[in-house]
């Protein structure tokens, strides 16, 4: 999977813009606010539906425009043929998702063609931030690999929203409702739950072989180590941890427990990584994570991805960025990466298979 060509009309500071990537290496550079990072948002945006850069879709649009559009060609290697995927944005219609011309497709749809994983200044979050980012981290993975995935984790958040509902009306004594609705919603809520601790526990498992791999080059000095929490104790099942914590459920007037609490468990030397590792070392054990989950990707799907790095110079160093350059290449992965400066792509004369573009004055020129 490559991007082919890649048009922005009305994007961020762009009117008009267009390029043709190089299936493996594309470097871009400019100086702030020139607008290489915009390029990689208009990816993104087709592989995720948003922006990695702000929760305010409309600020996407160029200022005074009522929509933009982000189109790509697709070079879909499995099937051996060209999509053509389009996302438009409009200020008050909100979004419009085509895939060969024809409208009124979901997000999830758009998202299948146009796998992409990032790297940013604010990606060692996955290991700092919250447990949902790492569930997102994982759930990326399983939403493309594994086929029912998608309708089990949206089944279940509904179950979720419908139990919380009356777990609310319950805290509030609403008469119209009694312990015994929840009946119905646990033993959905139990069955969906579980399945997901199923697959999730046992791609953790594949994460962290892979992830230990990769590590033995960029962090040999650390034994990492990466497991599933399931959101609730395992020495019970998940109906007897519901009906042991009903109480409570009632009290507070949500669900405490289950798969929507579960987390990955992240250490290096048997520690939380969190708490041993360097920003430097937690960044790079990030990439790592990332990188197997490509591999994974790669496996199950026999096709590659596209990856977006955000500001390289800022994250790895000489060195490290030339050793990270190389394993996504020999992952058949479409690179895009940005920096400021042209000389901070010194290493990257070794590699013949790019494309340079400079970002400046609101234009994109290949050089």
């Amino acid at each position: 999977m490559y991007l082919k060509s890649l048009r922005l009309v009305n994007f961020r500071n762009f009117s008009q813009a267009q390029i043709f990537p190089n299936p493996r290496l594309n470097i871009i550079y400019g100086q702030n606010g020139a607008g290489k990072s915009s390029l990689l948002e208009a990816v993104h945006l087709l592989g995720y539906g948003r922006s990695f850069r702000t929760t305010k879709a409309n600020s996407m649009l160029k200022h005074d425009e009522q929509e933009l559009v982000v189109f790509a060609e697709v070079e879909d290697q499995v099937e051996e043929a060209t999509k053509k995927i389009g996302c438009s944005r409009h200020r008050k219609n909100g979004y419009t998702f085509k895939i060969d011309g024809e409208s009124g497709f979901k997000l999830n749809q758009l998202v299948k063609q146009v796998p992409v994983q990032l790297f940013t200044p604010q990606s060692s979050d996955l290991i700092l931030g919250s447990p949902g980012d790492r569930r997102k981290y994982l759930d990326w993975l399983l939403f493309h690999v594994e086929q029912s995935f998608s309708s089990t984790s949206s089944n279940f958040n509904k179950v979720l929203s419908h139990r919380n509902a009356i777990l609310k009306k319950l805290k509030t004594k609403d008469s119209s409702t009694n312990v015994l609705d929840l009946n119905y919603w646990d033993e959905q809520f139990c069955a969906l739950g579980e399945a997901l601790n199923k697959v999730r526990n046992q791609y953790t498992k594949a994460i962290n072989v892979e992830t230990q791999s990769i590590c033995e080059q960029f962090l040999p000095e650390f034994k990492v180590e990466i497991s599933y929490n399931a959101g609730w104790d395992l020495s019970r099942s998940l109906k007897q941890e519901l009906e042991n914590k009903k109480d409570r459920d009632i009290q507070y007037g949500f669900t405490n427990n289950g798969p929507h609490k579960g987390d990955l468990i992240v250490k290096a030397d048997g520690n939380l990584a969190s708490e041993v590792l360097s920003r430097g070392q937690l960044r790079l054990l990030v990439s790592m994570m990332q990188l197997a989950h490509m591999r994974m990707f790669s496996k199950a799907r026999s096709q590659s991805l596209i990856y977006l790095i955000d500001d390289i110079a800022a994250e790895l160093d000489i060195s490290a960025r030339k050793r990270f350059i190389d394993l996504l290449l020999s992952t058949d992965t479409q690179v895009f990466v940005t920096a400021i400066e042209k000389n901070q792509f010194d290493f990257m004369n070794d590699y013949n298979d790019k494309k340079v573009f400079h970002v400046e004055h609101d234009q994109v020129n290949e050089e």
